[in-house]
């Protein structure tokens, strides 16, 4: 099963695990001398969300190694925000365990080299992994690492209820949000376009029509005096012609307005869903009383 920082599954596990405060920095004593033994660097947690591991930097106490302490091996003392590690008991112990480092992936392997560390008694060789009896039947811990569970070994991953620790459920709901993100772009412009036209405008011109004709009686006298010859007399007649005035002018054609429309549209999607139930293992025939508070 991968194991992940508790930063990056749940970047609001501050709020949601521990009221806002912090475990990241709490100091880390010894469960049995109280002597200090470092601090809380990081939290592992599964894909369920639950906790596995406190990461230990042992500072000065083995020179800055990082080690890993199973949750089910700590006692956390809320009042005065320090954490008890119940699991190791003396400098050689942890030691023994094997350093964590940020780069590294904690597979199996890993994690069974510390499990090995935490199922040796204080002087004592290697014990089998037996978790409590349930119902006064012994259960065996798989070895393969198909098989292997982390509810195995309560001992090592279950938090003490005697130690009266807070644990939290939780449950995963689908949360809905929109994302607004730009799909594409539309330029709207003008551009000119040009085509020959034709007009035709009727003109009219003025001619001057000389007409020559015998009046009547031609060969009547006249009486001397009556007309006079006047020399260089001259008629004048103005003469006009119409001429085509043809020019460009610019019209209002169309009027264009640009807007947007939302059009709205329903996503469905399915999740599964993961809630965490509680689960009381029982040695004998102790009085489990519920309180429903």
């Amino acid at each position: 099963m991968p194991l992940f920082k508790i930063g990056d599954f749940n970047p609001n596990y501050r709020e949601e695990a521990f009221d806002g405060a912090d475990v990241k920095g709490l100091d880390v004593h010894a469960g049995r001398t109280d002597e200090k033994i470092g601090s809380i660097y990081d939290v592992l947690v599964d894909e369920t969300g639950s906790f596995r591991y406190f990461v230990i930097d042992t500072g000065f106490w083995i020179f800055g190694k990082k080690v890993l302490l199973p949750v089910g091996r700590c006692r956390i003392d809320a009042d005065v925000r320090r954490i008890y590690a119940t699991g190791i008991s003396s400098k050689e112990q942890a030691e023994k365990l094997p350093e964590y480092d940020d780069s590294m992936t904690v597979d199996y392997d890993y994690e069974e080299r510390v499990r090995r560390v935490y199922r040796t008694p204080i002087g004592g060789s290697v014990q089998p992994a037996t978790p409590r009896p349930v119902s006064n039947q012994p259960r065996t811990v798989p070895s393969d690492r198909n098989t292997y569970a982390y509810e195995h070994e309560p001992s090592l991953y279950q938090m003490n209820e005697q130690e009266h620790q807070k644990l939290r459920l939780y449950e995963e709901r689908l949360v809905a949000n929109k994302i607004r993100r730009q799909t594409g772009e539309v330029a709207i412009g003008k551009r000119v376009e040009t085509e020959t036209a034709r007009v035709s405008v009727p003109v009219e011109k003025e001619r001057v029509v000389i007409e020559r004709r015998t009046p009547e009686g031609v060969g009547t006298t006249v009486t001397p005096g009556e007309h006079d010859f006047r020399e260089g007399e001259v008629v004048h007649m103005r003469v006009y012609e119409e001429t085509a005035d043809i020019g460009k002018q610019a019209f209002v054609r169309e009027e264009v307005n640009v807007r947007k429309e939302i059009k709205r549209d329903t996503v469905d999607a399915t999740e599964t869903l993961r809630r965490e139930e509680l689960e009381v293992d029982v040695n004998g025939k102790p009085v489990v009383e519920p309180d429903n508070r």
